[in-house]
């Protein structure tokens, strides 16, 4: 399988996102971990528009994936957007599983062997892990976190926030990467609900801090999900999202009050505020 990172002025966590995946336990490929045969495995790191060493952190890696049995590489473009930096990586891909990992995400030690497993399906499947919010260190985060993290459609689907992996089938289902904010989105809506797998291990993704920030980023993934909606409306017949509902409402303001407070006040100011560009998911 070929496992993909875009990375944008990734200077501070490239490494940590690469020694997570170095530390796989068991390895996938080179004829270790639980798969029953060998999978070949390569790493793809897209440096997209760095203007810090992203690229020269990512390639003191290099020799240790060799150790490993896995090819690894890093592409170096000009500012080409996330999802150019996406159709890069694909166009240099040798493998047709892909595995699609941000350079904030840290997979835990298991997550690619299951993962790897689970594309191994003539079928095409849509495959993710647990999402596990990383601790943030404001109290207006944590608050936010508390809350966020027990809604359904983190709790109970197959969200793929910042880690999303398609079979060769599964990847069939649309050609380049189209120049949309929401890329997660846009590749969990191409499968139906039934086509999407969740594996028992998990991964740390990050959110931002402070009340200004979660508006700002919540506001743009709105607009992301409203962008699909708009242009391939066809994809919406695929959209599961639980619904909370008022009982469900109840419950989380019932449960934790503070925590509820915060996400029902970032939900209302984001309603207020008016989308003035791209935002960082951290």
């Amino acid at each position: 399988m070929s496992v993909i990172v875009p990375a944008s002025n990734e200077a501070a966590l490239i490494g940590r996102c690469l020694e997570a995946m170095q530390a796989s336990d068991p390895k996938p490929g080179a004829g270790s971990g639980s798969l029953p045969l060998p999978l070949p495995v390569e790493v793809i790191v897209v440096a997209n528009g760095c203007d810090d060493n992203t690229a020269a952190i990512a390639r003191r890696h290099a020799t240790r994936f060799q150790a490993m049995g896995w090819d690894f590489k890093v592409l170096e473009l000009g500012a080409v957007g996330k999802t150019g930096a996406l159709n890069a990586g694909d166009t240099d891909a040798k493998f047709g599983t892909r595995v699609y990992v941000d350079a904030d995400v840290v997979v835990s030690q298991p997550l690619l062997d299951q993962v790897g497993r689970a594309l191994q399906v003539q079928r095409p499947v849509f495959v993710s892990g647990q999402v596990m919010i990383a601790p943030p260190k404001s109290s207006i985060s944590k608050l936010y976190a508390s809350i966020y993290r027990r809604v359904p459609f983190m709790s109970q689907g197959v969200p793929g926030c910042g880690f999303f992996a398609v079979n060769e089938p599964g990847r069939r289902r649309w050609r380049d990467w189209p120049k949309i904010i929401s890329d997660d989105t846009f590749a969990r809506l191409c499968f139906a609900p039934k086509e999407r797998v969740s594996v028992e291990a998990g991964y740390y993704w990050p959110i931002v801090e402070g009340f200004a920030n979660l508006v700002r980023v919540r506001a743009r993934q709105n607009a992301g999900v409203r962008e699909v909606a708009r242009k391939y409306p066809r994809l919406m017949q695929n959209d599961d999202k639980p619904r909370l509902g008022a009982g469900g409402l109840l419950r989380l303001a019932l449960g934790n009050p503070p925590g509820f407070a915060v996400y029902a006040g970032v939900a209302l100011a984001t309603r207020l505020r008016r989308d003035d560009g791209w935002a960082r998911g951290r």
